[in-house]
């Protein structure tokens, strides 16, 4: 084959390409607020949603984040974006709740963190709204799946929602838009690798 045969054929490949894309384009008019659930037993589910909050900041929308288990660590990505302005960013107290190992110590700080939550629901400044670790809430029974999907409802209509977790319901994937699945084909700690700032959190 000569060098403008495959010139050619590969022009030709890119421009249906194209036209799908064009195409896909052309079908998606629908403009309103998504779901996005991030779950899965794979590494990333919370750098992702904290990159996507990155991205609506960059665009100059405001955003929300509200952590639920990880409010005690020193998170990295958590320290950079509470200095950005546009975000309201809110912590559950007791932080991981294997630590706390008390039900009701757990429930009284969901209930302190919740209705945060909810109020950013219902916030139109808010472009997107992140709920890291919230499907954690709904295992361990903290929250009522018919009170969260209310809120999600009930959200302003252009508003984006990130909710990330393992473990995330049927329910929940159904009624998102938007589901990632990450999967974890190997990772460093479970090969004995200590967990680094920087990297795990």
């Amino acid at each position: 084959m000569s060098t403008q045969d495959a010139t050619d054929r590969h022009q030709q490949k890119m421009q249906k390409h194209k036209e799908k894309v064009d195409a896909a384009i052309e079908r998606a008019q629908e403009e309103r607020g998504v779901i996005i659930v991030l779950t899965g037993n794979g590494k990333g589910k919370s750098s992702s949603g904290f990159g996507t909050l990155i991205r609506t900041l960059g665009h100059g929308y405001k955003a929300g984040l509200v952590q639920f288990i990880k409010g005690t660590w020193d998170c990295g990505e958590a320290k950079i974006l509470s200095q950005l302005d546009g975000l309201s960013h809110e912590v559950m107290g007791s932080g991981f709740t294997w630590e706390t190992q008390s039900k009701e110590k757990d429930q009284q700080a969901f209930d302190q963190a919740w209705p945060k939550a909810k109020a950013m629901l219902s916030d139109p400044q808010l472009r997107t709204v992140m709920l890291d670790e919230i499907t954690y809430m709904l295992s361990y029974k903290l929250l009522n799946f018919d009170d969260l999907k209310e809120a999600l409802i009930n959200r302003p209509p252009m508003q984006n929602v990130i909710l990330t977790g393992r473990g995330a319901p049927t329910a929940l994937r159904e009624l998102a838009d938007t589901v990632t699945d990450m999967k974890m084909e190997k990772h460093a700690f479970k090969a004995g690798v200590k967990a680094q700032p920087g990297i795990e959190w």
